[in-house]
């Protein structure tokens, strides 16, 4: 175990590999010296493992109830209580966290990448290029994120899917900004000059030398953004706009429970819980994350 942990932090790596992992194992030594990180860390992977493995953790079934069973308080066999429709909240809350996550990766997967190569585009050619591309951006920003949203989906109509294209319109300009802004501190660099010297397209330099130094920015924020992300979707969801039922989606969940909140606070107390818990896993593991990757910080 010691050789092993030599040869990571070794300062003088002899491949590129050592040097990687090197790197990831003292990423994750720095991550796991806060506590608030390490917490963020646990209720994210506890999100994971529960969205895997939801058939196996929900002791029934999501979608089916028992009309004799409605409105039950939490007890030993309903530990959430039960809905109107008598269907276990415990059981839709772990389904429902299928849902969330499907939202969250497919949001980042889209809007990530899309913000990242615009702005990086935006910030290497500059010029007229620049202003038209910041400009479109710059509408997008000056729109509530959960107002523009619902203009989508008002547009695309309801549905899960719908919701998720509609969250990533809104959701690139953020990611284009932050990119643009890394660009154009790089793309006068002196390495940036020799590639272009050794006669390399402006393609190739901005996939292949400016976007992977935009990345770790980029990681950050995607990260400190699931939390926004899983409200947007949320805030759908309430609104009938997300996720239809029968499906365990928790805004839906909380929208169908607010009529009962003064009599029966748990059926919309429980979904609720589960937002913020999940938002707070990705803010503070968000926070730990940028303590970690901002190169200011390492200097310290």
């Amino acid at each position: 175990m010691s050789s092993t942990r030599d040869w990571l932090l070794d300062e003088t790596p002899a491949t590129r590999l050592q040097a990687q992992l090197g790197q990831a194992y003292r990423t994750l030594r720095a991550l796991l010296r806060n506590p608030l990180t390490v917490v963020g860390l646990v209720i994210i992977l506890t999100l994971l493992l529960t969205a895997a493995f939801a058939p196996w953790i929900a002791p029934y079934s999501p979608i089916e109830g028992q009309l004799t069973e409605r409105l039950l308080p939490p007890s030993a066999a309903h530990w959430m209580g039960t809905d109107e429709l008598g269907r276990d909240i415990f059981s839709r809350v772990v389904h429902g966290a299928r849902i969330t996550l499907f939202i969250v990766l497919l949001v980042a997967i889209i809007s990530a990448p899309l913000g990242l190569i615009i702005g990086a585009v935006s910030g290497y050619f500059g010029g007229v290029a620049d202003r038209i591309i910041m400009g479109i951006t710059d509408i997008f920003l000056s729109m509530p994120r959960l107002i523009l949203a619902l203009a989508f989906v008002a547009a695309l109509g309801p549905g899960i899917e719908n919701a998720v294209i509609a969250i990533a319109i809104t959701a690139w300009p953020v990611y284009a900004r932050l990119a643009r802004a890394e660009t154009l501190t790089i793309r006068k660099a002196e390495f940036i000059a020799a590639v272009r010297m050794q006669g390399a397209s402006h393609g190739r330099i901005i996939l292949r030398h400016i976007l992977p130094l935009c990345m770790s920015s980029t990681i950050v924020r995607v990260t400190l953004d699931m939390a926004g992300i899983i409200l947007t979707a949320a805030g759908l969801g309430f609104l009938g706009l997300g996720a239809q039922p029968p499906l365990p989606e928790w805004g839906a969940m909380i929208s169908r429970g607010r009529a009962f909140i003064l009599d029966q606070w748990w059926v919309a107390t429980m979904p609720g819980f589960a937002i913020v818990i999940v938002s707070l896993g990705f803010c503070l593991f968000g926070d730990g994350l940028r303590d970690v990757l901002d190169p200011r910080q390492r200097t310290k």
